[in-house]
């Protein structure tokens, strides 16, 4: 998000709502999918700088459950992706931003 040359990154719609209301006006926010979307400072600033990195521990059982749960949404069967979205919708939040 940029307001003039003041810059902030966040990470979720809390801190997002926290900063619109200490800043005001009407700043300019930009999204990122992925780290290849961010030019090399950018990457710096939210990515590979020691003193704002976030690093998280991924256990082999994280792994393994991602890839089935992406396997599964992914795959060529719709009853088992139809039944997750069903099962799952109710924690789903913006879904139209």
């Amino acid at each position: 998000m940029q307001l003039g040359k003041r810059v902030e990154y966040v990470y979720s719609d809390e801190q997002l709502t926290k900063i619109l209301a200490e800043i005001g006006g009407r700043p300019n926010i930009q999204r990122y999918k992925g780290l290849g979307e961010m030019n090399p400072e950018q990457l710096w600033e939210t990515t590979m700088d020691p003193e704002n990195r976030i690093l998280l521990q991924v256990s082999l059982k994280d792994a393994m459950d991602a890839d089935q749960v992406f396997s599964m949404l992914m795959g060529e069967e719709v009853e088992p992706r139809k039944a997750f979205i069903q099962e799952n919708a109710i924690y789903a939040d913006n879904i139209d931003a």
